[in-house]
């Protein structure tokens, strides 16, 4: 079965770091491009970062850049997203997906909430 699956999400406190993972089973991510996107409370899920195949090029959303940076593993089963200075605005529920995302990979997501 071909799925993503995300882990690492917790509480943090505001500044804080966290380094979340994104786990292939079934299939390796070399060759795709690969996105990190965000669902706030009350608000649409947003794609906030995309890492190009071959890895030569990535994307970062105004409101996580120069913060958060991503990369893949070297055996290309994980996508890591590490998340500094974090901010209260940054509460909701992570996921990866391929970029453009593909319905069939969505999964349950890691929960981030940054409080004090």
């Amino acid at each position: 079965q071909l799925q993503l699956v995300e882990s690492g999400g917790g509480l943090v406190q505001p500044g804080g770091s966290l380094r979340l993972s994104c786990a292939a089973s079934g299939f390796t991510l070399d060759h795709y491009a690969m996105g990190w996107f965000r669902q706030a409370p009350g608000k649409e899920r947003e794609g906030i970062l995309c890492l190009s195949d071959g890895d030569t090029n990535t994307y970062y959303a105004d409101s996580v850049k120069g913060r958060f940076t991503v990369s893949r593993s070297v055996n290309n089963y994980a996508v890591y997203l590490q998340m500094n200075s974090l901010e209260p605005e940054d509460t909701g529920v992570y996921y990866c997906n391929r970029n453009p995302p593909r319905d069939e990979y969505w999964g349950q997501g890691t929960q981030v909430t940054v409080s004090s």
